[in-house]
């Protein structure tokens, strides 16, 4: 896929990337000046349908639109940690990410805002959302990313920013661009 721009009125291709890797690669993203804390929570995935949220799964527990290349859902105890808007950077130890299906999905995780609530009886826990049609190659079969995902223990998620949770992007590359915006305005 390429985009193309107008540049001094010729038409050039633009690579756009294939993953959250090289999305970040491409952005060249810089840390920023304010230190954002670090939490160790369990992880696992969800999609959004009736059956692993309630009747209306296309609206997350914030009323935000239930966008699942960057939403992620909290449990009710971090509510005070991780408010509605917060975005955040998922970082698995080598040795945590062997112990769920972490390495098969990591490729569709990128960065997410927390806009969704997870069921009160989940403590210390993120539900990543992901697309209820997508498959992943496990074996020789396709399954859906949330289920190969499993419960990962002792994952790392750093805050990285705060969006407005009434305008959440809609992408991976669009809240790169903002996360992006976030670390300029903070130098």
């Amino acid at each position: 896929m390429a985009f193309f721009l107008l540049s001094s009125g010729s038409l050039s291709a633009v690579q756009v990337p294939t993953n959250f890797a090289e999305v970040i690669e491409v952005t060249g993203i810089a840390s920023t000046a304010v230190e954002y804390p670090t939490y160790s929570v369990r992880m696992t995935g969800y999609n959004a349908v009736p059956e692993q949220t309630n009747a209306d799964p296309l609206t997350t527990a914030s009323g935000a639109y239930s966008h699942p290349e960057v939403v992620v859902a909290r449990s009710r105890d971090l509510a005070e940690e991780l408010p509605y808007g917060t975005i955040i950077e998922i970082l698995a130890r080598e040795e945590n990410k062997r112990s769920c299906g972490f390495y098969t999905v990591e490729h569709l995780i990128g960065y997410r805002v927390v806009a969704d609530t997870m069921h009160p009886r989940k403590t210390n826990q993120i539900d990543v959302m992901f697309e209820a049609n997508d498959t992943v190659r496990v074996g020789k079969g396709r399954i859906n990313p949330a289920l190969v995902l499993g419960v990962c223990t002792d994952i790392e998620i750093r805050v990285v920013g705060f969006v407005d949770i009434k305008d959440i992007p809609r992408s991976q590359l669009e809240l790169v661009a903002r996360i992006d915006g976030l670390s300029l305005a903070s130098r």
